[in-house]
Parts: C-alpha cells; sequence; structure tokens
C-alpha cells in the first residue's frame, strides 16, 4: 500500500507537468494562428491608412479636397487627375530641392557606410596604441544631441564658408552618423570567426584585400541596415536643412514647409509633394528588406 500511495504521489506532478505543458502548446499554437495573422493584417492596413489618403489627396482637385474627404473618392472616382503631379512638376522650387535631397542623401550614405566600415574594420581586427580608447570615445558620441552641436558647427561652418551650402550638410549629416556606423560594424565583424581572417592572411591577403574579399561579403547585411538607417534619417531630416541651408540648396522637407508658410492654400503642391517625399524612402527600405531583417537578427541566432 504504501509503495501504491508512493508511486501516485509521483505520479501527481508528472500529470499535473504535462498538463501544463499541453495547456502552454495549446495557448502557442492559437497564437499563431489564423486569428492573430488576421489581426496583423488589421494592424498593417490601418497604418497604411495615412499612405493611402495622401496618395488620393494628391489625385484629386484642390476644390475637392477643400469641399470633402479623401474617402468619397470610392463613391465618385472620377475625381481623381494628374493635373496636381503636373504642377508640381512646373514648380521649380519643389523639383529643385528634390534634386537637393538626393545630392545630400545618397554622398552622406555612401560616406557613412564607407568610413564606418572601414573603421569598423579597424577598430575589431587591426592592433593599434590606445585601440579600446579610441572606440569608447567614439561611442561616447552617440550621447551628443544633434541640437546641441547645431550653432557651433554654424559657426565653424560660416567661418570656413561651408554655412548654406550642400557639402556642409552633407559633412554634419556624416559627422553625427559615424559614431553609430562605427559602433554598429565593429560590433559585427568582431563575430567573423578569426580562423577565417588568419586563413586568408596566410594565402597572403593583405589587411585591404582580407577586407574587401572577407569582411565585407560576411558583413552585408549589417551594411545593409546601417544604409537604410542612415538613408532614411537624411533623407527625412528637416531640423539640420533649416538650420544649415539656404534657398538654393534646400531638400524637399524644408521647400514643402516654405509652401506651407508663403501658400496656405497650396495643397494641389503639398500632397503629390509630401507623397513623393515620403514614397521614395519605402521603396528604397522594401527594396533593400531582406538584408535589413537579416542585419537586425545577425547574432539572434547561433
Amino acid at each position: 500500500m504504501t509503495a501504491a500511495a508512493g508511486s501516485v504521489t509521483k505520479a501527481g506532478p508528472v500529470r499535473t507537468v504535462k498538463a501544463r505543458q499541453s495547456l502552454g502548446a495549446t495557448i502557442a499554437e492559437r497564437l499563431s494562428g489564423g486569428l492573430v495573422r488576421f489581426f496583423l493584417v488589421v494592424v498593417g492596413l490601418f497604418w497604411l491608412v495615412p499612405t493611402v489618403g495622401l496618395l488620393i489627396s494628391s489625385l484629386r482637385p484642390p476644390e475637392d479636397m477643400s469641399a470633402s474627404g479623401w474617402w468619397t473618392v470610392f463613391s465618385k472616382p472620377s475625381q481623381l487627375t494628374f493635373d496636381s503631379y503636373e504642377k508640381l512638376l512646373e514648380n521649380g522650387d519643389i523639383t529643385h530641392s528634390l534634386l537637393n535631397t538626393v545630392l545630400i542623401t545618397v554622398p552622406a550614405t555612401l560616406l557613412v557606410v564607407v568610413v564606418g566600415a572601414l573603421a569598423g574594420y579597424a577598430f575589431a581586427w587591426m592592433e593599434f596604441p590606445g585601440r579600446d580608447w579610441w572606440f569608447l570615445g567614439v561611442v561616447s558620441l552617440l550621447v551628443v544631441p544633434v541640437q546641441v552641436a547645431l550653432i557651433p558647427i554654424a559657426e565653424l561652418f560660416g567661418k570656413i564658408g561651408l554655412f548654406g551650402t550642400i557639402l556642409g550638410v552633407i559633412l554634419f549629416h556624416t559627422g553625427f552618423g559615424l559614431p553609430f556606423a562605427v559602433f554598429l560594424l565593429r560590433n559585427f565583424f568582431a563575430e567573423i570567426p578569426r580562423e577565417l581572417l588568419e586563413a586568408a592572411r596566410l594565402d597572403g591577403a593583405g589587411e585591404l584585400r582580407l577586407f574587401a574579399r572577407v569582411v565585407l561579403p560576411l558583413g552585408g547585411p549589417a551594411i545593409a541596415s546601417l544604409g537604410i538607417f542612415q538613408f532614411l534619417w537624411v533623407w527625412n531630416d528637416m531640423l539640420v536643412a533649416l538650420v544649415f541651408t539656404k534657398s538654393g540648396t534646400q531638400p524637399i522637407t524644408v521647400a514643402l514647409q516654405t509652401q506651407v508658410r508663403q501658400f496656405g492654400n497650396n495643397i494641389d503642391v503639398l500632397a503629390p509633394g509630401a507623397f513623393i517625399s515620403m514614397v521614395i524612402p519605402l521603396a528604397v527600405f522594401f527594396a533593400f528588406q531582406r538584408q535589413f531583417v537579416s542585419g537586425v537578427m545577425a547574432g539572434a541566432v547561433k
């Protein structure tokens, strides 16, 4: 009887654990089922409502936009027209500012990626005096707010003739983008197996060839993630451009803000301009979405 009672006592917790495990598995299956997926799809569609509304508004005449909401186009699709985009292309300030945005964003992104990759490799695998202290100094720059440096750097650029130029804006974005770039890429490059680099060195590869042939291909996801972050930050920036640019060097964000200030009802230019300003970074993000996810998840799974 004692043995039987003991066996029943021992079997009790086992059955309880199994019951708890089966309950947890059931909850996990339900959470990963179609209901949750449907909920996520609904949330995603709600997030797209402002984008769809802006697109439809950019395709409606100004008198229709002032008379009714954008959703009325579903009952009156004849409202849709491309006249606003034709007027946008005829607006020299907007088209020139869009070109300025490209001239600012592309070099600022490429400089941060290239210099950040070289510095990240140096901090990860090259030996030089004070390497760790230099890296600590670079990381400490991450805590410096952009707003603190606006006035001092504006005064410096004014003395050397860079204030109000596209080059000045590029240098500002590059300087403030490099600390994060070096921090991100150094930590990613440090995870590369040392044996792989040593094997390449035994084959006669120098540091530059090792960086180009081994490190860069392996660091592609992290570099793509960095490029997307930097591109979106520079393209959507307004504060730095508002301080450091003049009328001929303003990007699209400042140009649209100027349109609001000068022409309060100029919605036929603002709507298509805002949509073009938004859709270009979205296209860049979706084009490199796979590399971005790989870079974010790098190191999470061994």
